[in-house]
């Protein structure tokens, strides 16, 4: 039982509470592990697998998962986190992305021991009675000890009534499956004690609330998010998804090591300690971006992944301590002639467009030609100018 138990903290932030887990693990009987995901976006990222795997090593201990994909509460939206009420969302659009999730999330999810579930199946049939029903078990007071509600709140900005139901249905959602154990990031931990307040009052076992941390995206600063676009998609391209895991800052790395990989902690600090004593931090990012590309792809595809790379930085006769900047840009995009003079590439706009036009201008060893590209916020990429100038820009 300890084993299981040491297996299940691993990259966990907070268990609430650990000696009721313990009581479930004891019981000997299959647990219902429950996560909720809402379809906003068609694709699954890096992000969602820190709790994707959470579930898994549930699933290595022969328990079941039941993958709750949230088409009703999507509708309400989920104001964690947020400082204004969220748009409702298009329930066509909610669907569609839906069965994207269901294609990939058994990348990572075993088929036998994996249910898909809809919670309109439950919350379709509550009727307004059942949510009058429903809204009468909890109070204003306790939604407002929440935090983005409390803040709101006291900054006098609006909360719409529409937004308490969605903790409240997320609870419901535990009460309908009759969850023992509900999973979600660190910003869902006010909606699945929620969950657990309410099984109570339905006269269940409370379930275990198990937090996992947030995972930062590529900028290394802010969650990974698809609308600030420093995610990495499941679905990416092997080559892409490499790329992008070796343009990541060695502190993140190691971050990323503790929530995404599966090499046993004890080893990764042997990495940590070969670093320390002198080893490129890059041949142990090499090891990082093998690993995810084999298991979002076939095996063996992270190996050709990185000859390729290698290839391409040699061809490109790239250094390997390439300078790493940062830029911050207010609009969603800037000029490269603008970018190349912001960073000291060029001592002018008119000299990067001539650079451009010369064919002296490359990222990631190709060459531009476009004189009015625009460069995205939330890109990164190895800049180069004239043989001798290289710099890893960021643009955040």
């Amino acid at each position: 039982m300890q084993d299981d138990l040491a297996i299940i903290k691993r990259g966990t932030d907070e268990i609430l509470t650990e000696s009721d887990l313990k009581k479930k693990l004891e019981s000997g009987k299959q647990l219902i592990i429950k996560a909720g995901f809402d379809p906003t976006a068609p694709d699954l990222h890096l992000g969602h697998t820190v709790l994707l795997n959470k579930l898994r090593h549930f699933q290595d201990l022969g328990h079941k998962v039941i993958f709750l994909i949230g088409d009703f509460t999507g509708q309400i939206g989920d104001p964690s986190g947020k400082n204004k009420t969220r748009p409702t969302l298009d329930k066509k659009e909610l669907i569609k992305n839906a069965k994207t999730y269901e294609k990939q999330v058994f990348k990572i999810l075993k088929k036998d021991l994996t249910e898909v579930r809809f919670n309109s199946e439950w919350c379709n049939e509550l009727g307004a009675a059942g949510l009058i029903s429903l809204a009468s078990k909890y109070n204003v007071a306790r939604m407002l000890e929440r935090d983005d509600f409390n803040k709101r709140y006291n900054a006098n900005q609006s909360i719409a009534v529409h937004e308490f139901l969605y903790p409240l249905v997320q609870g419901y959602d535990s009460v309908a499956l009759k969850a023992d154990i509900e999973c979600g990031g660190t910003d869902q931990k006010f909606n699945l004690l929620v969950g657990r307040e309410l099984q109570r009052s339905y006269d269940q076992e409370p379930q275990v609330v198990l937090t996992v941390p947030i995972l930062e995206g590529l900028d290394g600063t802010n969650k990974m998010s698809k609308s600030l676009n420093n995610f990495i998609a499941i679905d990416e391209q092997p080559d892409e998804m490499f790329g992008k895991i070796m343009s990541i800052s060695d502190e993140l790395m190691w971050r990323w090591f503790e929530l995404l990989s599966f090499i046993p902690e004890n080893e990764i600090s042997i990495l940590k300690k070969e670093v320390d004593n002198g080893a490129n931090p890059r041949d142990i990012k090499f090891i990082l971006a093998e690993e995810l590309v084999d298991r979002f792809h076939e095996k063996g595809e992270g190996s050709n992944c990185k000859q390729k790379f290698l290839e391409r930085f040699q061809k490109g006769a790239m250094p390997s301590d390439i300078k790493e900047v940062n830029i911050d840009i207010e609009n969603e995009t800037i000029l490269l002639t603008n970018l190349l003079k912001t960073v000291e590439m060029t001592s002018s706009t008119s000299e990067a467009m001539r650079l451009i036009k010369q064919g002296g201008v490359k990222i990631d060893s190709e060459k531009v030609s476009d004189t009015k590209l625009e460069i995205k916020k939330g890109s990164e990429a190895v800049y180069q100018v004239g043989k001798r100038k290289f710099l890893h820009i960021k643009i955040n």
